[in-house]
């Protein structure tokens, strides 16, 4: 009976191992290059979910109120792909380099995302 309850155990916690959400991303870091003061600063880190279970985005934030991020308000379904929008704010001029947190119910609950670019003022030639 004991070796029953063991085994039921061991197999449990094995299958629970096997049974995971994971992020699967095509970059984790996104290089903006030169950009000019005011242009466009959204970008997009696509993943898939590897997983075989949904996996819920809780929570992403920034290490600043320069970059934006936006997560997925659905669970991602495995095999489908989802994305982390990331608005940076290229009014501000000169170098940038920001981390993206990323919190959710994956194998691995935090994951860290990075950007890095530099704003140079509008009208500048050498972009």
């Amino acid at each position: 009976m004991k070796r029953s309850v063991l085994f039921l155990l061991v197999a449990g916690l094995f299958q629970m191992q096997l049974v995971a959400q994971e992020f699967k991303f095509e970059k984790e870091q996104i290089d903006y290059g030169k950009v000019v003061q005011g242009a466009n600063g959204e970008r997009s880190f696509e993943f898939t979910n590897v997983g075989d279970t949904p996996l819920v985005i809780k929570e992403v934030r920034s290490t600043c109120g320069c970059a934006i991020p936006k997560k997925p308000e659905k669970p991602i379904m495995p095999g489908e792909k989802g994305s982390i929008v990331v608005s940076y704010n290229t009014h501000a001029l000169g170098g940038f380099s920001k981390v993206i947190t990323i919190v959710s119910n994956a194998k691995q609950p935090k994951r860290r995302l990075k950007i890095k670019g530099f704003v140079v003022k509008k009208g500048k030639k050498d972009v």
